[in-house]
């Protein structure tokens, strides 16, 4: 049996939500960190099948506990529990109630009115490299990405391989979410060429042979699957001529290379470099997601074509990160963030790259990747 890895994840006393997509370990943590909780699994089809049928039953579970903890785990197979959920809690009802869910496809309304002072919101991320300690390894990471149940794996490789054909035959086809299946898989292979880059719908939509319209819906499917994220162009005060079009990321570096295909064209650095720089996005998006403060994740790049990879704005502070893949840095590699701090004085501009030592270049800061990732903790700041 493998050791449980502690999460950096706070404990919350109140209802929660949880979210996450499928593999990030939040069964995993739940049973550790609520050992008698009841446990309500929708995956198992007669528990589905039983809460489908007669949400209410839900009410009898809760009157038997009076008090105590019921986990409805994956509840966006049996969205009816949530009005249920609902009525309990404004009823004064003494259960911790902690739903999980891998898709938001059939909970926007309800998580809605459940969040409104009623149900706190938490997201289970992959891993962190924190977490993780000395066993991080940036190459290990770069190739399986740090999802917990591929990074514990026996055969690592295998189970990214498998897990796109997992959420097809679970969660698209079985939930009869697209007509066509292998437009669908289509479509997964041909945007896995726009992750860490600016996305063309209309790229998209020729290479995978479908109307723009269906990759629009396809892109707002694998968003509500929560397999994908987008970044916007920071445009605040903005004096200088931006791009409008979003930046497109799978959630996981190993997710990406799963299904980014290759052949003797491929040159490794186009594979690479994007994996690497969604490894960075994915941390700085789980650390946003943990905090109490809204802040926001975008990237910056104008018209004549100077860019920085990501721009973090909050309470806490205002940093613009470049990823360089390699470990020699240049006065040229610094251009846009030098851009970028020449028109917000007030960001803390820095640079992450391969190398082995922490520099200093003109002034920014160049910092080794693993050394910032492993640094990277949701209870404290970025840098």
């Amino acid at each position: 049996m493998k050791s449980f890895i502690p999460r950096l994840l706070s404990i919350p006393k109140d209802n929660f939500f949880l979210l996450g997509p499928r593999g990030t370990g939040k069964s995993t943590w739940l049973k550790h960190s609520f050992p008698k909780a009841v446990c309500i699994d929708l995956l198992i089809p007669e528990q589905e099948r039983m809460y489908l049928a007669v949400p209410e039953r839900l009410k009898e579970v809760s009157d038997s506990l009076k008090e105590g903890t019921i986990i409805l785990d994956e509840i966006q197979r049996a969205p009816g529990l949530l009005p249920v959920v609902h009525s309990l809690i404004e009823g004064g009802s003494r259960i911790q109630f902690i739903m999980t869910g891998s898709s938001a496809r059939k909970l926007r309304r309800d998580v809605g009115n459940l969040l409104g002072g009623r149900a706190l919101l938490r997201t289970m991320p992959p891993f962190f490299a924190k977490e993780l300690g000395s066993s991080f390894s940036l190459e290990k990471a770069l190739k399986i990405g740090m999802l917990p149940m591929v990074w514990e794996a026996e055969n690592p490789l295998e189970k990214v391989l498998n897990y796109v054909g997992v959420y097809l035959r679970e969660e698209v086809v079985a939930e009869g979410i697209v007509r066509q299946v292998g437009d669908f898989a289509r479509f997964l292979e041909v945007a896995s060429f726009s992750h860490g880059n600016l996305l063309n719908a209309t790229e998209i939509a020729r290479e995978a042979q479908v109307k723009r319209s269906t990759v629009d819906n396809y892109l707002q499917i694998i968003d509500d699957l929560l397999i994908s994220f987008r970044l916007s162009v920071f445009t605040r005060r903005a004096k200088r001529e931006l791009i409008a079009h979003q930046k497109f990321y799978y959630f996981d570096a190993g997710i990406f290379r799963s299904l980014r295909p290759r052949g003797p064209l491929d040159k490794e650095a186009e594979i690479e470099g994007p994996a690497l720089e969604g490894l960075v996005a994915q941390h700085l998006r789980a650390w946003i997601q943990a905090q109490k403060e809204p802040h926001q994740m975008c990237f910056w790049r104008t018209r004549s074509q100077l860019e920085v990879d990501f721009i973090i704005y909050g309470p806490t502070g205002f940093w613009a990160i470049e990823v360089k893949r390699g470990s020699n840095v240049h006065s040229q590699d610094l251009k846009g963030l030098k851009a970028f701090k020449d028109e917000y004085p007030e960001a803390s501009p820095f640079l992450l790259y391969q190398g082995d030592h922490a520099r200093s270049i003109d002034g920014i800061d160049c910092i080794p990747l693993s050394t910032f990732l492993i640094q990277i903790h949701p209870d404290k700041s970025i840098r």
